[in-house]
């Protein structure tokens, strides 16, 4: 089941996108590697999307929306795993060479021709209601701050705080399992400035200057993620009289929110006069973004996005998937904001950074 409609560039990338975009952040190899032999690099992520088969089994196990789902959980392991070892023999075979989007598609092309087609759906649903109870508390301990740029700064550390729900991650799949994450103490555990990008002092600096007119936010994760985090954000925004696009996933993957799970969410926040405690949001837009991994290629987006995004004066790619691993350092034709936490050891030394260090990159274009 991938998604059936047309796609198109995201229309804020610089032209032609073949020379000056490219979705992966982290290269995997080089023209000058031997095409037949997998690299160093290769091999120690293939090893990662390896080392999540055991959870990814698990959750397939307990998806009782799929008759025999134990032996097809089983299949999608054993399947998954033998992909993974014929990559690391050849990395040209199943489409290769790899790279993080070929290596997500895999799985999730496994598990959908298996017939499971959410299997985060029950623990989404429960963050989601967890996180709909905190929503009013976040909001309020925000709007008390008075100093906007403390304001500004409390939003995205709400945002980074969010992103650690990531059930992609196995060492955070497993921390989550046992007890769960709180979200105000996840905000006061960050880990301290300088984070390994930090643009903030620049993002709030031109946010106070002068607001952006209309934002496109590419978001990630159910629950705290965009409940506690990118939605009191957009909320501010939507405040400061900007526009406010929320681009989501077409299909489930991992535990990312979908659309129309989005739209459900919206629906449980707003108050009686439909306001998102007390601000209007007749300027927030919920788009399907045509995707359907953890990851995001912006040269194929859903007609919708691309539609609501041709006057956008700002991008936001948030989280580890779409604002790291894929598009870090993708240029737009307005500013840009990427925007997430790190959750693989491989990444944090890719960036020369900590486990669960914070990435703020603001790009600004000069009109």
């Amino acid at each position: 089941m991938e998604s059936d409609s047309v796609m198109v560039p995201f229309p804020l990338l610089p032209v032609p996108i073949e020379s000056n975009y490219r979705a992966c952040t982290i290269p995997y190899r080089f023209p000058s590697d031997n095409p037949r032999k997998a690299t160093p690099t290769e091999i120690s992520w293939i090893d990662l999307f390896s080392n999540s088969i055991p959870s990814f089994k698990e959750r397939a196990e307990s998806d009782t929306s799929v008759p025999d789902a134990p032996a097809r959980a089983e299949k999608f392991a054993q399947r998954y795993g033998e992909i993974l070892e014929d990559l690391k023999k050849d990395p040209e075979s199943h489409g290769g060479p790899p790279d993080c989007i070929l290596l997500c598609r895999i799985r999730e092309l496994i598990l959908r021709e298996l017939g499971f087609r959410d299997i985060f759906k029950k623990v989404k649903d429960e963050e989601n209601a967890k996180a709909i109870t905190l929503f009013p508390e976040v909001v309020r301990l925000s709007d008390a701050i008075e100093d906007e740029g403390k304001r500004i700064e409390n939003l995205v550390r709400g945002i980074f705080a969010g992103n650690i729900f990531d059930l992609g991650s196995a060492q955070l799949a497993e921390v989550f399992s046992k007890d769960g994450m709180s979200f105000l103490a996840s905000c006061q555990n960050l880990v301290p400035r300088p984070w390994v990008i930090d643009d903030l002092d620049n993002f709030q600096a031109r946010w106070l200057k002068k607001p952006w007119k209309k934002a496109v936010i590419f978001v990630d994760n159910s629950g705290a993620d965009i409940i506690l985090g990118i939605l009191p954000f957009a909320r501010e925004m939507l405040r400061q009289g900007m526009q406010v696009v929320l681009a989501a996933n077409e299909l489930p993957s991992i535990n990312d929110v979908t659309y129309t799970e989005l739209a459900e969410i919206l629906s449980k926040l707003k108050d009686e006069n439909g306001q998102l405690m007390g601000v209007d949001i007749s300027n927030l837009l919920i788009a399907n973004s045509g995707n359907d991994l953890p990851v995001i290629d912006l040269a194929r987006v859903s007609q919708e996005v691309a539609y609501l995004s041709t006057d956008a004066d700002l991008v936001i790619l948030e989280g580890m998937g779409r604002g790291i691993e894929t598009n870090l350092y993708a240029q737009f034709k307005c500013d840009s904001l990427k925007i997430g936490m790190v959750k693989h050891p491989e990444v944090a030394q890719f960036l020369g950074g900590r486990l669960y260090d914070c990435v703020i990159k603001y790009n600004e274009v000069q009109s």
